[in-house]
């Protein structure tokens, strides 16, 4: 059965803020994570490195200066007001992208000689470990400091993995969203807002992270009224629901108010031809992979959804805590049902870390050689893989 807030497995509920360590010693409890960590992402760069001396692009180039990266950084040396204009109709619109990370970039690029694109290198880096630390909280607060430490580095080798180390806002958000949970799960309700708001500012999935406020919340409350639980911090609780979504929806109402109309985040998200069908168009996509000589990729796409689905069933059989099942559930809703580039979903559902948990408890279980050798495996396939990735396609 899942329970609301399971500090180490109990059932105690989400109101019982149990008390967390000290920041010192939380970091000293943290470090071979964090360490772990960093030891991954450096391989998967060195990885990129090597890959980039057969075709002459180094990763500086492809971590700082592509894709979505050049769009972030020209918001924060310009600001709003970019839009390109396709053939076939599309308008891209710098508005689809979210503020905190350019506001980070220019604050930090006034502050230290550095680019913007250099800044969110920067930026994107310290978040990253951040959000490694806020993992690993999560884990070892669960289940234990050696899942916690595995699961940070399942996180880290993930096959897109290589995104966390480039300027781009997955990690920014990572590290807000993981932290927002954390706190609910430690009863700090106002913290747990003050989270939810920045992550807000930083991507529309922003959303998934006040679902599990307000949830959670809600369930509280339910659970001290009706079944005698332990009755949350009524002021707090409450504070923190009202905080949640402001960063969310300040920037869709910010947007609406600069295109003049109510629904203007989702006009420029459809210019970019984006937006939300319930899964009707990447369904289509699958289907016409398999009907076509692209049957191994359509077959491929389909077995990757059903491994994710079932990672999230396993975490509903684990019994994790309602705000990691409200969090990954809303972010694997919000990327399978979005229609656009398929070949970003990955990159989408990778901030949804509450699905490597019932991985990250098994690999625990196992004795430490054994689970070095399967650990080290997956990392090594993930450093390769995310070179041959960004040096091919990559993250649109």
């Amino acid at each position: 059965m899942t329970s609301l807030a399971t500090p180490s497995g109990t059932a105690s509920g989400a109101a019982s803020g149990a008390a967390a360590p000290p920041r010192g010693r939380a970091l000293r409890l943290a470090a071979p994570a964090l360490l772990l960590y960093a030891a991954v992402r450096a391989l998967g760069v060195v990885a990129l490195a090597l890959w980039g001396l057969a075709d002459g692009k180094g990763p500086h180039q492809l971590l700082s200066a592509r894709w979505d990266s050049l769009w972030y950084a020209r918001i924060a040396e310009d600001g709003y007001g970019y839009t390109l204009h396709l053939a076939g109709g599309k308008v891209h619109s710098d508005l689809a992208f979210f503020p905190l990370l350019p506001w980070l970039e220019r604050a930090l690029s006034a502050l230290v000689p550095l680019s913007a694109n250099d800044a969110g290198l920067v930026v994107a880096g310290v978040a990253s470990l951040f959000a490694a630390w806020g993992i690993f909280a999560v884990g070892e607060r669960l289940y234990g400091r050696r899942a916690g430490v595995l699961l940070v580095v399942l996180w880290a080798a993930l096959p897109v993995g290589v995104v966390q180390s480039m300027a781009y806002s997955e990690s920014l958000f990572t590290a807000l969203a993981a932290w927002s949970v954390y706190a609910v799960l430690s009863g700090r309700w106002v913290w747990a807002g003050a989270f939810a708001a920045l992550a807000g500012l930083t991507r529309p999935v922003g959303a998934a992270v006040v679902a599990a406020v307000w949830i959670t919340a809600a369930a509280a409350l339910v659970r001290a009224r009706r079944l005698g639980g332990e009755r949350p911090p009524l002021a707090r609780l409450l504070l923190g629901v009202a905080l949640a979504p402001l960063g969310w929806l300040a920037y869709f109402v910010w947007v609406g108010v600069r295109t003049g109309s109510p629904t203007g985040y989702l006009d420029v998200q459809g210019g970019w031809g984006n937006g939300f069908d319930g899964g009707l168009a990447f369904g289509s996509f699958i289907t016409g992979r398999l009907a076509s000589p692209a049957f191994a990729a359509g077959l491929g796409l389909l077995i990757g959804v059903a491994l994710v689905l079932r990672l999230y069933w396993a975490g509903v059989r684990q019994g994790q805590p309602l705000p990691l099942l409200v969090y990954a559930g809303t972010v694997l809703l919000l990327a399978l049902t979005a229609k656009g580039y398929f070949g970003s979903k990955p990159r989408l559902m990778m901030p949804a870390f509450p699905l490597l948990l019932p991985l990250a408890v098994a690999l625990a279980r196992l004795r430490t050689v054994r689970a070095a050798a399967i650990v080290s495996a997956v990392v090594l396939a993930s450093a390769v893989y995310g070179a041959f990735w960004l040096h091919g396609s990559g993250p649109p």
